[in-house]
C-alpha cells in the first residue's frame, strides 16, 4: 500500500516544475464503468515518459469515474497524477470535501476547471452547478493550504498542501479577456498552467512573450495527437475553440498512414513548444499509448533521465 501520509516519492512534478525542467504530462480518461484496468494499462505506458499523468473530472460533461477515486488508484500503482477539478458538479461544500479526501490519499496535483457545460455531454437535461469557477476554486485551495475553509474557518484536522494548477487558452480571440483571466488565476494562487489544444504557435509565442513571459510559472503547451483527417474535422466541428488549420487537415488527409503522420505532426509540434514554453501536456484519447513514441520522435529526453536546470 501506499503511504499517504508520505508521497513524497510521487511528487516529482512539483519538484521538477519548480527546478525548472521541461514538463511533460499526458491525459488519460477515468473508466466508464467500475474497471480500471484500461486507464492503468494506459498510464503505465506513460512511466518514466511524463512527470505526471492528468485524470479528467467529467471531460466535455460526459460521464465518468470519479476523478480523485481514479487518481488514488494510479497513486497505488506508483503513477503520479494530476487530478482535474471541475466547478460544474459540486458546490463549495463537495468541492472542499473532495480536495480533503483527495490530500488524505496522497494525491497532491490539482488542475482546478470551471467544467464544460452539461449541454455538451451525455447528460443534457441534468442541472449543471456552477457554484465557484475555476478562479474561485483556486482561491478555495489557497486558503485550505493555510488552514481555513471557504468562510475562514480553521481546518481542525489539519492544512492541505497542494499543487494547484489551472487551465489556459492562449488562442482565445479575447486577448484583453486573456490577459485578465490569466493574471487572476496567477493571482489566486495558480503553480503551474497546461493549455488548450494549440493549433497556432505564432500566437502562442506572442501569449508567451506579452502576457506570461514574467509570470515565473510553468506554461504547458497542449499537444493533441489527430488520428486523421475525419478526426481533425470531428474536433473543428464539436471542441468549443480549437479551429484544425486546413493545411494540416490535408496533410492528414494526403498521408498513406494517416495515424503515423499524426504522430508526426504531434512530435513537431512538442519540438516547436519546447523553444517556446517549459513543458507540453500530451492529449490522444484513446491511444494514449503511442505519446511515449511520439516524444521519442520529437527527441524529449525520458523524465527520469532528466537533470535540473
Amino acid at each position: 500500500m501506499l503511504d499517504t501520509q508520505n508521497p513524497t516519492s510521487l511528487t516529482s512534478f512539483r519538484t521538477a516544475a519548480k527546478a525548472g525542467q521541461f514538463l511533460i504530462t499526458a491525459e488519460v480518461a477515468p473508466p466508464k464503468g467500475g474497471n480500471p484496468e484500461h486507464m492503468l494499462k494506459m498510464a503505465a505506458t506513460l512511466k518514466g515518459r511524463v512527470h505526471a499523468v492528468n485524470i479528467t473530472d467529467g471531460s466535455r460533461a460526459v460521464l465518468r469515474m470519479c476523478p480523485v477515486v481514479a487518481s488514488a488508484i494510479l497513486l497505488q500503482h506508483g503513477i503520479e497524477p494530476i487530478c482535474q477539478i471541475a466547478c460544474r458538479d459540486r458546490n463549495r461544500i463537495g468541492l472542499q470535501a473532495d480536495l480533503m479526501g483527495a490530500h488524505a490519499l496522497g494525491i497532491r496535483n490539482i488542475l482546478a476547471l470551471t467544467g464544460d457545460p452539461v449541454k455538451a455531454g451525455d447528460h443534457a437535461d441534468c442541472k449543471g452547478v456552477f457554484d465557484l469557477e475555476s478562479v474561485r476554486l483556486l482561491q478555495v485551495i489557497q486558503k485550505l493550504n493555510h488552514g481555513v475553509d471557504y468562510n475562514d474557518k480553521p481546518l481542525n484536522d489539519g492544512a492541505l498542501d497542494l499543487f494547484p494548477g489551472a487551465a489556459v487558452d492562449p488562442q482565445c480571440p479575447s486577448w484583453s479577456g486573456l490577459q485578465k483571466r490569466f493574471e487572476r488565476k496567477l493571482e489566486a494562487g495558480a503553480q503551474f498552467f497546461q493549455s488548450q489544444l494549440i493549433t497556432d504557435f505564432e500566437i502562442l509565442e506572442k501569449f508567451m512573450d506579452k502576457i506570461a513571459a514574467d509570470c515565473g510559472k510553468p506554461i504547458l503547451a497542449g499537444i493533441f495527437l489527430l488520428k486523421s483527417a475525419k478526426n481533425a474535422l470531428f474536433i473543428n466541428r464539436c471542441v468549443p475553440g480549437v479551429n484544425i488549420p486546413q493545411h494540416i487537415i490535408d496533410r492528414l488527409a494526403q498521408a498513406k498512414d494517416p495515424l503515423e503522420e499524426g504522430m508526426k505532426i504531434a512530435a513537431e509540434q512538442v519540438q516547436i513548444a519546447q523553444q517556446l514554453c517549459q513543458g507540453v501536456h500530451m492529449m490522444a484519447v484513446k491511444r494514449e499509448d503511442l505519446i511515449p513514441q511520439i516524444l521519442e520522435m520529437a527527441g524529449v529526453t525520458p523524465v527520469n533521465q532528466m537533470v535540473s536546470l
